[in-house]
């Protein structure tokens, strides 16, 4: 391999790990609002699905990509509230209600959707950051769209509100001790509805991205199971926001190594390398079984009991 197909490569890994990681990073985020209040969220999936359905569509109706951007964060936090005021119900289990609501959303996206599946819709536009380089392949690779900084954005804030606000204490409080939060007359009822209707509403975004920017269609496919990675992404991050980012990017990597390969003309065992995410997926679970794993989990959640 000569060093011009090795950069070749490595520009190639350095667009698409910006642009794969993007829903993952909402996604994951949205699942650490939730956690951190001592709830999973494993329907994350269906928002994300569900949202990219809704941005397409209202897009494609409207003619504004920014106008589906927010319609499809309304869709993911009506899931997360219903998620959040089932699983307040006596007797009920988060877990379950997460693979119900996942079943609910995409069912419902898919639904609605078909429609939509042949017209063209506005798309989000890029911001060209590569005009410095005389490279095409960089400056194509440095086509950034807004919503991955604003995904930093809000990873940022959320790093921030954690440590030093009186919400973020609150959310850490219910999340750590239903009891304490109780005695400081805190409802850890009402802070979980909020919490998943948050980060459902993240979510939604997160699938905006999908069906807006890319690969910037609507189908039934679009997601092939990125809500479902973005929780053990969350494990992997240690519930930190910062961390999210690294580890959006890291997954967002991992699922560029096959179209990379391929754009230097490797196709041998193209397949596998696309399998990358759930590889790292399958180990980042593992890893995360051991007791050691849930030293900076969030208390009142049902993994650590």
């Amino acid at each position: 391999m000569t060093a011009e197909t090795l950069t070749t490569i490595l520009i190639a890994m350095l667009g698409g790990a910006i642009r794969v990681s993007t829903p993952f990073l909402f996604v994951a985020l949205g699942e650490t609002i939730t956690e951190k209040s001592g709830r999973i969220n494993l329907g994350l999936e269906g928002n994300l699905v569900l949202g990219a359905m809704v941005a397409y569509a209202l897009a494609y109706h409207t003619g504004s990509p920014w106008l589906g951007v927010l319609a499809a964060g309304g869709a993911g936090l009506l899931l997360g509230v219903m998620h959040g005021v089932i699983c307040s119900l006596p007797r009920v289990n988060d877990i379950a209600v997460g693979l119900a609501m996942m079943s609910f959303g995409t069912g419902i996206a898919f639904f609605f959707g078909k429609p939509y599946i042949q017209p063209s819709a506005p798309r989000l536009e890029a911001l060209p950051l590569g005009g410095w380089s005389d490279n095409p392949a960089l400056q194509q690779a440095l086509e950034v769209n807004p919503l991955f900084f604003t995904g930093i954005a809000v990873a940022v804030v959320l790093w921030w509100a954690f440590a030093n606000t009186r919400i973020g204490l609150i959310l850490r409080m219910t999340g750590d001790s239903e009891p304490a939060a109780r005695a400081m007359g805190v409802d850890p009822i009402r802070v979980r509805v909020l919490a998943t209707a948050a980060g459902g509403f993240l979510a939604g975004v997160g699938g905006a991205f999908l069906s807006l920017s890319y690969p910037g269609s609507w189908n039934e496919g679009l997601s092939s199971g990125q809500g479902l990675m973005a929780v053990a992404l969350v494990i992997f991050a240690r519930w930190n926001p910062l961390r999210c980012i690294a580890a959006a990017l890291l997954f967002g990597a991992a699922g560029a190594i096959g179209p990379a390969l391929q754009s230097v003309g490797i196709s041998q065992g193209y397949y596998f390398f696309n399998a990358a995410p759930y590889i790292l997926t399958l180990f980042i679970m593992i890893a995360s079984a051991r007791k050691a794993s849930g030293q900076d989990a969030p208390g009142e959640l049902s993994i650590t009991k």
